[in-house]
């Protein structure tokens, strides 16, 4: 039996890219409170579901607040807890 080997070897380079938070970086206007509705309607979906991390840009810290701030809202009915059409 023959095996046939690669011509080339496929190597993926990794480039991590640093991100930083979006909430508590420097230059950031944005304050985390759930009275503040249209801030917060930013980190939500239009199902009524809260963004991820990766997709809000966030530490794990602040993403925390905006879960507890989005949950305090639903609540309080400033946020609706799903959207109806």
């Amino acid at each position: 039996m023959v095996f046939k080997t690669p011509k080339y070897k496929s190597r993926k380079r990794i480039i991590k890219k640093i991100t930083v938070c979006r909430i508590c970086g420097p230059n950031s206007t944005i304050k985390v409170d759930h009275k503040n509705i249209p801030q917060l309607q930013r980190f939500v979906t239009s199902q009524g579901k809260i963004l991820s991390r990766k997709r809000l840009g966030t530490c794990a810290g602040c993403q925390n607040k905006v879960k507890r701030a989005v949950k305090r809202a639903r609540f309080m009915a400033f946020l609706p807890f799903v959207q109806l059409y």
